[in-house]
């Protein structure tokens, strides 16, 4: 297996085991129902571990995309570091949604006396900086798609398609994050998810197939 295959293969796989984590994301609001915080606690630690468990292929793949456009590519190279930083972000906001809030909830459900608001304290800050990295991570991986983009376009070893598609994709996440719109309306960093997972897919089978293309 060639360097490019194995690296296009890592990206498709990662990004379809996100999508399926994100599919299988619970609401939380099940972890304060009376009776249901252990299946709902089981659930959402899987599905955040899952996510956990795509991140370094996602890298993986990354890091292989940046090598292919060459070490001349300037925008390659800093593709992958605002990738990284993205990484970074977003692991730790994983953390904090399905490994640290379920304790926080159960602690909230099996508070007594003055305990419970304090708590209840403790899992609001949890979730505020969950959403702040989130928040990091859309723009850390906007920009590194948009670098890669724009090397795509330039060059001829991808489709230019793909290249046009991420200047796309992340000029409207950044527009959309800035506005205060994804604040407002949560759903739409599921779509980013799914729009960034689209790109990372089609870069990935483009890898695959760069014997074809050169």
């Amino acid at each position: 297996m060639t360097n490019d295959r194995a690296s296009g293969l890592a990206l498709m796989a990662g990004s379809a085991g996100l999508i399926i984590a994100l599919a299988l994301h619970p609401d939380g609001r099940a972890l304060f129902v009376p009776g249901q915080w252990e299946p709902a606690a089981r659930r959402l630690m899987a599905v955040h571990s899952l996510a956990l468990a795509t991140l370094p292929l996602l890298f993986f793949g990354a890091l292989g995309l940046s090598r292919r456009m060459g070490p001349d590519d300037h925008c390659g190279a800093a593709a992958i570091v605002c990738y990284g930083f993205s990484m970074a972000a977003i692991m730790t906001g994983v953390v904090c949604d399905g490994l640290v809030s379920p304790g926080l909830a159960w602690e909230i459900v099996n508070a007594s006396g003055t305990a419970g608001p304090g708590w209840r304290i403790a899992f609001n800050y949890n979730s505020m900086l969950d959403m702040a990295f989130m928040r990091v991570f859309v723009v850390a991986s906007s920009a590194a798609i948009m670098l890669w983009s724009m090397s795509m376009v330039r060059g001829r070893q991808f489709a230019r398609a793909g290249g046009i598609y991420g200047l796309i994709l992340a000029a409207l996440a950044l527009i959309t994050l800035l506005s205060g719109l994804m604040t407002k309306y949560e759903h739409l960093f599921g779509m980013v998810f799914v729009g960034q997972a689209i790109w990372f897919i089609n870069a990935g089978v483009q890898l695959c197939r760069i014997k074809e293309m050169v």
